[in-house]
């Protein structure tokens, strides 16, 4: 059984670190605004598959840190995942919703309507675009 709820940051920790940056000490997947921010995990029975971090400011919010297990991607759980955080959004007034978006992820995002802002970045050996959806 899917559930979808709202969790707290160091439930997501594990799968942010396991997915995203294997490589780093564990801290060092921990962002300053945790504390600030909502996060919600994608639940299969008990186990946590899918993570994101949402980011209200006004009337906009960005996301970030989303990540699904290696094993799990390609299930549709990250896609049901960010259908929810666009309800969700939606319902809390927010009128844009953004990310910093690995290009090579961008053809997901656009299955969702977000569009691409045209602002790119690099960081480290990874390439960003910020692409945003009007709710």
């Amino acid at each position: 059984m899917i559930s979808i709820k709202q969790i707290e940051a160091k439930q997501a920790w594990p799968v942010r670190h396991k997915v995203m940056y294997p490589e780093k000490e564990f801290d060092g997947i921990k962002l300053p605004k945790d504390s600030t921010g909502l996060h919600f995990g994608l639940f299969e029975d008990d186990q946590l598959i899918s993570v994101v971090s949402f980011f209200p400011d006004g009337e906009e919010a960005q996301f970030r840190k989303f990540a699904t297990l290696d094993e799990k991607q390609r299930g549709g759980y990250g896609s049901q995942l960010l259908q929810y955080l666009i309800g969700y959004s939606k319902s809390a007034g927010i009128k844009k919703l953004w990310c910093n978006a690995r290009k090579s992820a961008i053809g997901f995002y656009h299955k969702f309507g977000f569009k691409e802002t045209g602002r790119e970045f690099k960081d480290g050996d990874q390439e960003f675009v910020i692409i945003e959806l009007g709710l």
